[in-house]
Formats: structure tokens, C-alpha cells, sequence
């Protein structure tokens, strides 16, 4: 048991039978003849949904320890994606719609950590910054200030903005969250 007051972004928590991952505490304070409160933003691990709860800053949730594991991604087909631990070769499926659009950023052979309940998979710890190619973009406009943005498209289909100076065949960093532009990898020439 863990009290509301003490929840912290990715807790997991039974709550009515379902398995939630905490994304976000927002904290309340009372004013007047009205209490402080805690507002869990809440994703069901298992559906892909998404909810807002609230609670008394003294009330005991139920939590839940996931272990987590280092798998290799292998596959996807219509309803899951494919794990495998590496060392004793053990296969698991995580269905897709727990992973959402994280699912577009999985190459083969990536390392992800799977998190179990239970020996059962049940999510996936992603990075929130991917490093990804450009295939393809336009070139600059000369004149245009850095805040000006054009679209690119990278090696796994996403599209994105990117800045005037990213030019094809860069690698950049993508906030997977938001899917935007973060950054330009800088390559050192020699």
C-alpha cells in the first residue's frame, strides 16, 4: 500500500481490478471550505486507455511491483508485439494496444525493458529520446531564421519538423512522447 500523497510518475497501481502506470501527480491544495487533493493521471497498462482520478491526500492505494526485464524486440503481428530475454531465449507477446504509438519507433533487435506482473508481460519501458536517420528532406532556404521548420521523413516512415540545417542522411533526436524534433546529433569530422 502506498498513500495517494506519495505517488510518483510511474507507480503501478491496482485500482478496480485494472493495472494503471502513473503518468502525472498533480497536486491540489485546499482553499476555503474545500480540501487539497491529489489528481492521478492514469494509463490502463493493459487497454491503452487513459484516465483521471482523485483522491484524499491520506487515502492507501494499492501498488503493484512490476519486475523489469531486458528483452529484444523481434516482431509484430495484427494484436502483439514479441519479446525475447536474450539469455534463456524465452519469448512473450505484449498486446499492441498497451504499447501504443511507441510500437512505430521499435526496430528489430532493440533492447526494451519489459515490465512483468505476475510472469505474465505486461508493458514496455521506452526511452522518451530516440536517435533516428533522416531518409529524406528538403533542402534549406537560404535567409530563413533556425525557427523556421520543414518537414523530413525518417528511416521508420515517421514524419516530422525539423530545422532548415538538417539535411538528409542526418541523424537527429525524436522526443517519442511528443513525436518532435529535440535535437541534431553532431558527427565529429575528422
Amino acid at each position: 500500500m502506498v498513500l495517494a500523497s506519495d505517488a510518483k510518475a510511474g507507480t503501478a497501481l491496482q485500482l478496480d481490478g485494472k493495472l494503471y502506470k502513473v503518468l502525472e501527480v498533480v497536486r491540489h491544495a485546499g482553499s476555503g471550505q474545500m480540501h487539497g487533493f491529489i489528481e492521478l493521471k492514469l494509463h490502463d497498462v493493459r487497454f491503452g486507455h487513459f484516465a483521471d482520478r482523485r483522491f484524499k491526500h491520506s487515502a492507501k492505494l494499492d501498488d503493484v511491483e512490476l519486475l523489469k526485464r531486458q528483452m529484444d524486440f523481434l516482431y509484430s503481428d495484427t494484436e502483439q508485439c514479441y519479446f525475447m530475454d536474450s539469455e534463456t531465449f524465452e519469448q512473450v507477446g505484449i498486446p499492441r494496444t498497451s504499447i501504443g504509438h511507441i510500437e512505430k519507433f521499435m526496430n528489430e533487435g532493440m533492447k526494451i525493458t519489459v515490465e512483468l506482473q505476475n510472469g505474465e508481460a505486461v508493458s514496455v519501458q521506452f526511452p522518451k529520446v530516440v536517435e533516428l536517420k533522416v531518409d529524406s528532406t528538403g533542402p534549406g532556404l537560404r535567409g530563413e531564421h533556425d525557427n523556421t521548420m520543414k518537414p523530413a521523413k525518417l528511416e521508420n516512415g515517421i514524419e516530422i519538423m525539423v530545422p532548415q540545417f538538417v539535411a538528409t542522411g542526418d541523424t537527429v533526436r525524436v522526443d517519442t512522447e511528443k513525436v518532435k524534433y529535440v535535437d541534431r546529433v553532431t558527427v565529429r569530422r575528422l
